[in-house]
C-alpha cells in the first residue's frame, strides 16, 4: 500500500460514553401543604411563639408561594386551633392555655392509665422498643435537642397505648399530638431541669411495664401525666 493511500483507511472510532442516567424529577408537595408544614412546625417547636403575628406577606417570602396557598394553609391551621385569622391583620399564634393542658392532661390520664393497665403483661417487643425510645430520649437531652426530646417524649407514650389494641383509643390519643408536642416543648424551655426528672419516671414506668408490675404502673403514669396539670395552676414542683 502507497503512503498516500494510508490516509484514506478509516480509522477506529473511539468508544462514545454512555449516556448519563436520568435523575429522578423530585417532586414538590402542593404551595398550601409547604406552608402548612412550614408553619406548623415553627408553632409547634416555638419559633413562632404565643403571641405571635404572622402575615401572608412574610410566610409568602418564606416559603416561596405566592398568597393564595397562604390564605388556604391558614385556614387549615385556625380549625385545628394553633393560630386566629385577622382580616387585613393576619394570623395570631395562639398561646397555650391553662385550660388547655388542663383538658389535655384529664383526656391523657383517662386513655394512658388504661393503656398502662392492659399493657401488663407486656410482650417483649413494646419493652424493647420502650427501651429504644429511652436511650433515644436520654441522648437527645444530652445533646440539648428538647424538640427532638418532646417528640420523642409523646412517642414512648403512645407506644403504650397502641400495645391495647384498641385502635379507636389510638385515634383518639393521636389527635392530642399537636397539643403534646406543643405544650412538650414549651414546658422543657422553660423548665430545662424537668427533662432529667421525665427520663426518671419513664425509666420507672418501664421497669414497672417490665416486672408485670400493673398497679405501679398505673400509679407512675398517673403522677407522671399530672404534673401538668400542676403547672396549669401555677403549682410546679
Amino acid at each position: 500500500m502507497c503512503t498516500c493511500c494510508i490516509y484514506d483507511v478509516p480509522m477506529p472510532s473511539a468508544p462514545s460514553a454512555a449516556p448519563a442516567p436520568e435523575q429522578p424529577t423530585v417532586k414538590q408537595p402542593p404551595a398550601a401543604d409547604r406552608v402548612y408544614a412550614h408553619v406548623k412546625q415553627g408553632v409547634l417547636e416555638r419559633r413562632y411563639e404565643g403571641g405571635t403575628l404572622l402575615t401572608e406577606g412574610e410566610l409568602a417570602e418564606a416559603v416561596g408561594v405566592s398568597r393564595t396557598p397562604v390564605r388556604e394553609a391558614l385556614l387549615r391551621l385556625e380549625v385545628e386551633g394553633l393560630i386566629k385569622l385577622y382580616p387585613k391583620k393576619g394570623a395570631l399564634v395562639l398561646p397555650v392555655s391553662a385550660q388547655e393542658i388542663a383538658d389535655v392532661v384529664e383526656t391523657r390520664q383517662l386513655v394512658e392509665e388504661h393503656a398502662a393497665r392492659k399493657a401488663v403483661p407486656a410482650p417483649s417487643a413494646l419493652i424493647a422498643r420502650l427501651e429504644e425510645l429511652l436511650a433515644l430520649q436520654k441522648a437527645q437531652a444530652a445533646a440539648g435537642d428538647l424538640a427532638a426530646a418532646a417528640i420523642t417524649d409523646r412517642t414512648f407514650h403512645a407506644e403504650i397505648v397502641r400495645s391495647g389494641g384498641n385502635e379507636i383509643l389510638a385515634r383518639l390519643y393521636d389527635q392530642l399530638r399537636d397539643r403534646q408536642l406543643r405544650m412538650g416543648v414549651a414546658v422543657m424551655h422553660a423548665h430545662p431541669d424537668r427533662i432529667t426528672k421525665t427520663l426518671v419516671e419513664h425509666e420507672q414506668i418501664l421497669d414497672a411495664l417490665r416486672s408485670g408490675d400493673a398497679e405501679t404502673a398505673v400509679a407512675l403514669v398517673h403522677r407522671h401525666v399530672s404534673w401538668f396539670s400542676n403547672l396549669a395552676r401555677g403549682e410546679v414542683r
